[in-house]
């Protein structure tokens, strides 16, 4: 398990526990905040990144390091931490990962890294407030989180993962709304949407006062906007779980390749079906 807020994050500490019900836990993430860090690794050649032993509930190990969740992942896939692991989950990641925010996303980064090491993965991220922006969760917005809801449903997909035996690799991106389990209004099997729920609207520099030449940039937020049914987004907003397949960067010429995806997804359908009902 990774995530991208931090070891400190109670959404991890939820899920980490959650996860605990499935199996061995290794947490292994960043030791502070790397929203927005995508599949970063960082310079290479520079990297000489500090490790400590951490204590995380529900974790029979857990791990801070010195870098982004993508280099967590890949420490972890090398035997850095004297395992084999057979699944990745990332997250709970405050603030939904849907439209462009999965380009950008920590949470999706580090599955991402995971899926291209061979491994499935599973990137969970729950709304919050006013639905963040561009998949970023502000303090101020982390009112009341139902951790424990993003924590069973990501359960119980895990769960239709591990069912299958050796899953291929694949990347499954959850997105849960911010209610009570009992309130969710089912899941649906989504696409990527073209934006997620709240953008940044408007960025300007304005000039720092007594410093010549340095300016800050400010941004303003735009407010959120109703998205298309079938979307990622659009399912959270109508108080739903969206399950979205991402698949594998290629070039236009070459075809695709879902069969792993597709193979997975009746396990991960009847697992969702028997938590939530039929999507």
């Amino acid at each position: 398990m990774t995530n991208d807020d931090g070891i400190d994050s109670e959404g991890l500490s939820v899920l980490a526990e959650a996860m605990a019900d499935l199996g061995e836990v290794t947490v292994v993430a960043p030791d502070k905040e790397y929203s927005g860090a995508s599949a970063s690794l960082g310079a290479l050649q520079l990297l000489r990144p500090e490790v400590h032993r951490r204590h995380v509930k529900g974790a029979s190990e857990a791990w801070a390091v010195e870098g982004p969740p993508a280099l967590c992942v890949m420490f972890a896939t090398l035997g850095v931490f004297a395992r084999r692991f057979d699944m990745v989950v990332a997250g709970i990641n405050p603030g939904v990962n849907v439209g462009r925010s999965v380009y950008h996303s920590g949470t999706v980064g580090a599955a991402l890294t995971a899926r291209t090491r061979g491994l499935p993965a599973i990137a969970v991220s729950q709304a919050v407030e006013g639905f963040g922006i561009e998949g970023q969760g502000w303090e101020k917005m982390l009112t009341d989180m139902k951790w424990e809801t993003a924590a069973k449903v990501a359960l119980s997909v895990a769960r239709g993962l591990a069912d299958l035996g050796q899953a291929r690799p694949l990347l499954v991106n959850l997105n849960v709304p911010n209610v009570e389990i009992g309130d969710l209004r089912g899941w649906e099997r989504t696409s990527i949407g073209r934006v997620p729920p709240r953008v940044i609207s408007d960025a300007r520099l304005e000039a720092i006062e007594g410093r010549a030449g340095v300016y800050k940039v400010v941004m303003e937020w735009g407010d959120t906007v109703e998205l298309p049914a079938g979307t990622d987004g659009g399912a959270v907003e109508a108080g739903k779980v969206s399950l979205c397949l991402l698949g594998h960067l290629t070039d236009v010429d070459s075809p695709a390749d879902h069969s792993a995806e597709e193979n997975a997804y009746p396990a991960l359908a009847a697992a969702l079906d028997g938590l939530l009902g039929s999507g």
